[in-house]
């Protein structure tokens, strides 16, 4: 670990080196970021870091620190460790991350600034409450995109953290499949999740989405009903973890059986995802994905009869976007919805989205080293169902059959997938159930 992460500072410190060349500016600062509260109260909210701050080192619960880019020269972390007696300060500063950084270590957030100034033209990534004495945030954006861009592609050392964040993650989706079949409640599976992944919901990447029966038709279901339903018919979780700051995110339907409409939806879900995933390749253009998920969705729907037209007549009217309605899926690493998705180039430049599919968070050509999401969904939501409804292309959904499927609430798998040079891609999720199996 030492090693790749020693390369990953260097590749970061190169990039950033460059960066500064070519926008003027000496050297650059990030801020860890700082701990805000509720309003009128002293209550804080759960700290969230600076993601250019944890590009560079594991450190997510450390505010009030600093990094400090010079070219040519180390970085200088300027560590923030109170004399606290109120709450638990960070250690000193040891571990794998240490040799790349000279270290200052400093008990007073304003005593940062003294080893920020007289740096020259200085770059200070943050938000505007980071603010010290002489040291302003001012996020120069030519600087920004020349980061963006190329963080879509990651280090050895960033897949190694994420391929551990999916192993993190499965442990808790086969404890909540398994709450699932023993009919317990959202509250109860969450709380299943949560004990088999080592996390609480302070550090979780995500707030985890389990819903039972008709919630799982709802794609951000933001609650866990602590009272378990008569009968429990379907299950949707969609829950990551995180290892280093960095993220996976990973979805799962399971069905207790008893239902060959939906069993049969399910089955066609699992293929279509899997053949969506085998077009991770270099060189595609994410939005083609995209558009090849309508594609599959529509035939599931026709195959099914849920509607009766052509796979072909289903998209060109835009019947498969009242089933599936959200993206086919994003950038993943430091964040969950990672920065960078819609940029054509360095330069900041917008690639579009397909007219139609304004909810699509990628619209980049595939590269080795970028990781997505490939999530396709199957949804029966009730006011996207009313308003197809209404129009011509109503008259060819079996609504019987939708009424029947309504209680199951819909489909959604979500793998974690890395893009590599040739070949296959890397499924990290499915990488990670198979060797715990």
């Amino acid at each position: 670990m030492n090693t790749l992460h020693a390369h990953h500072v260097a590749q970061l410190q190169q990039r950033a080196e460059q960066a500064l060349a070519r926008t003027g500016f000496d050297a650059l600062a990030i801020a860890s970021g700082i701990e805000k509260f509720a309003f009128l109260d002293d209550r804080p909210y759960l700290f969230q870091p600076n993601p250019h701050f944890k590009h560079w080192l594991p450190l997510t619960q450390h505010p009030n620190s600093w990094l400090l880019v010079r070219p040519g020269r180390k970085p200088l972390l300027i560590y923030y460790q109170p004399d606290d007696y109120w709450h638990l300060p960070p250690e000193a500063p040891s571990g794998f991350w240490v040799d790349p950084f000279d270290i200052v270590v400093i008990a007073d957030p304003a005593d940062a600034a003294a080893h920020l100034q007289g740096h020259g033209r200085l770059a200070v990534i943050g938000e505007a409450d980071a603010a010290l004495e002489g040291v302003l945030p001012n996020n120069p954006e030519a600087l920004l995109h020349l980061l963006h861009y190329p963080r879509a592609c990651k280090s050895e050392y960033e897949l190694e953290q994420m391929r551990a964040a999916s192993r993190r993650a499965v442990k808790g989706h086969v404890a909540a499949q398994q709450a699932f079949m023993e009919g317990r409640s959202e509250l109860d599976i969450h709380r299943a999740y949560l004990a088999a992944t080592g996390h609480t919901d302070r550090d979780l990447p995500y707030t985890n989405i389990v819903g039972l029966n008709e919630h799982c038709a709802v794609l951000h279901y933001q609650y866990q009903d602590p009272q378990a339903p008569a009968q429990s018919r379907s299950f949707l979780i969609d829950a990551g973890a995180q290892v280093n700051g960095y993220a996976s995110d990973i979805t799962r339907t399971w069905s207790r059986g008893g239902h060959e409409e939906f069993e049969a939806v399910l089955a066609a879900m699992e293929a279509a995802q899997l053949a969506l995933v085998d077009e991770v390749r270099a060189g595609t253009d994410y939005r083609e994905i995209h558009l090849s998920t309508h594609r599959r969705i529509a035939a599931i729907l026709s195959s099914q009869g849920i509607v009766k037209m052509s796979a072909e007549a289903i998209v060109a009217e835009g019947v498969s976007s009242t089933f599936m309605p959200h993206g086919i899926g994003h950038l993943l690493g430091l964040q969950v919805h990672d920065i960078g998705g819609f940029m054509a180039d360095e330069s900041g430049a917008v690639a579009p989205k397909p007219e139609g599919h304004r909810y699509l968070r990628l619209t980049r050509v595939l590269e080795p080293g970028m990781v997505v999401t490939i999530e396709p969904g199957l949804y029966f939501i009730p006011t996207l169902l009313d308003k197809l409804r209404a129009t011509s292309a109503g008259g060819a959904v079996d609504w019987a059959k939708v009424e029947r499927l309504l209680p199951y609430g819909g489909v959604r798998i979500e793998d974690d997938v890395a893009c590599r040079a040739s070949g296959a891609p890397e499924n990290l999720t499915r990488d990670a159930f198979a060797a715990l199996a």
